[in-house]
């Protein structure tokens, strides 16, 4: 089994219906990663609003889940995820997502201008690298991405399966951890700068840009930031509509048209 139909497949589908936990990632040799799913499912807190102030023009949230930080954004974000339930969570927040994983073709690839892979997900498809060079095909080349690292100094890929702890467990995928400095390291190898790098609340986050971005980015050195507040968010640019990406529900609907503006497809 993939992992995008190991996402599918409950126990994960239960526990985004009900908004609640249990939920585990289960390695073979039974280390169990506990996921947080009431904090998925609730509100966006003050880490994630560090997030959600970094973020430039149009988002593409990636492994969306059920949908917070794409609701907080609005009509200029879109959230992708191969969960169906996480998509219909999505929407019942008034967001916009897809059903399909980031590997498949997507609306406005080359034009995101802010890709987030947020909760872990850097570690979607058990390759970090892969995952970096699939978001430089997405992101704009002034674009950036804003990862989420696991808080420790690790570099790991795994085969896991979703457990709900009492039993129901789900089909084996891949998926990897990854701390500051291997992230550091694997932005570096496809084409990625360190901006900027920030903990709050136990959560560490980088943000990633392209080398070709600017001509500052390029071996600039990355600010570090404990726990304070980031400079406010620039608008997106002039002549973009981020409302046109509540059109990319025609894709959802089968429809071959794409969003138009900076979601078109590319």
């Amino acid at each position: 089994m993939t992992a995008t139909t190991a996402w599918r497949a409950d126990p994960y589908g239960d526990a985004l219906r009900t908004g609640r936990g249990p939920l585990f990632l289960r390695r073979d040799d039974g280390w169990l990663l506990p996921l947080e799913v009431e904090r998925w499912c609730g509100a966006p807190d003050r880490a994630d609003r560090s997030v959600l102030d970094r973020c430039l023009g149009t988002v593409l949230d990636v492994g969306c889940g059920p949908g917070r930080l794409v609701a907080a954004l609005g009509d200029r974000a879109l959230g992708v995820d191969v969960s169906p339930e996480a998509v219909a969570r999505t929407e019942r927040l008034g967001a916009t997502a897809l059903c399909r994983s980031v590997f498949d073709p997507l609306p406005g690839e080359g034009r995101w201008d802010t890709a987030l892979l947020i909760d872990g997900n850097i570690g979607i498809g058990g390759d970090p690298a892969a995952l970096l060079r699939r978001m430089r095909q997405v992101v704009a080349g002034s674009g950036r991405v804003i990862a989420e690292c696991v808080p420790l100094d690790v570099d790991e890929r795994c085969e896991v399966r979703v457990d709900d702890g009492r039993g129901g467990r789900g089909a084996p995928f891949p998926w990897a951890r990854t701390g500051v400095r291997a992230l550091s390291a694997h932005a570096a190898a496809t084409g990625w700068t360190v901006a900027e790098r920030w903990d709050l609340w136990g959560r560490h986050f980088v943000a990633l840009t392209g080398r070709s971005s600017s001509g500052s980015a390029e071996g600039a050195p990355a600010t570090a930031v404990r726990g304070s507040s980031p400079p406010p968010p620039r608008p997106p640019p002039r002549g973009r509509s981020p409302g046109s990406v509540r059109t990319a529900a025609a894709a959802r609907r089968g429809s071959a048209a794409p969003p138009a503006g900076p979601a078109a497809a590319a």
